[in-house]
């Protein structure tokens, strides 16, 4: 039987499972929306591949409209998705923490052999290609995050601000965008945050983010 009402994927960052957007999917499910987490090795594959795998998972799917969440890497390969695949399901998307302008964090921990393998194939291509710019008929909404705690201040001390510990806000922002929010939330702490969840909600609903 087809299903009837929109669902929304999340999908998570680099080095994580799924399951780290558990309470995110947790809080949209309370919004009213129907919600699941999607798992991808974010390390050994390259992002193409991974973005043909969650092409194939929402074709797989039965619903009339599939929504997109992505962390971090995890908005990339729906970026990338949508710029290779065609005949998807409509849906907005939301970018949680998205390096999409590049990763300074990220090129500074691939600047050697281990840096290179933990940072992984999905995050190298990313850096490499010509970044797509233009996603015919899907509303995006950007969230950064602006508290100053995580990983990247380690690997890239002089990381510019505004950052959320690991991806500037200048790297979040793309021209596509519907929406761009700021909140005061690091970037692993994005997905345990409920004011963050109250705004992707806000933007599934309406295409826009709550304000004042």
């Amino acid at each position: 039987m087809a299903a009837t009402r929109a669902i929304t994927v999340l999908v998570h960052g680099l080095w994580v499972h799924g399951v780290l957007m558990e309470l995110q999917r947790r809080y949209l499910m309370r919004m009213g929306f129907e919600a699941l987490c999607y798992s991808y090795p974010s390390v050994r594959l390259t992002l193409t591949e991974n973005a043909h795998r969650l092409a194939q998972f929402a074709r797989a799917q039965t619903a009339p409209v599939i929504h997109w969440v992505g962390h971090s890497l995890g908005g990339l390969v729906i970026l990338r998705m949508l710029e290779r695949e065609t005949g998807l399901p409509p849906g907005r998307v939301v970018l949680l923490g998205a390096p999409y302008g590049g990763s300074y964090s990220g090129r500074a921990l691939a600047g050697n052999a281990l840096g290179a393998r933990m940072v992984g194939r999905s995050i190298r291509e990313w850096l490499e290609i010509k970044k797509p710019t233009l996603f015919p008929g899907r509303e995006i909404g950007v969230i950064a995050g602006t508290l100053r705690m995580g990983l990247g201040r380690v690997v890239a001390p002089d990381l510019p601000v505004p950052n959320d510990g690991a991806v500037t806000v200048a790297e979040t922002r793309l021209a596509a965008a519907a929406d761009h929010i700021e909140l005061r939330v690091s970037h692993t702490g994005m997905v345990l945050s409920h004011p963050v969840a109250r705004q992707v909600g806000a933007f599934l609903r309406d295409g826009r983010f709550e304000r004042g």
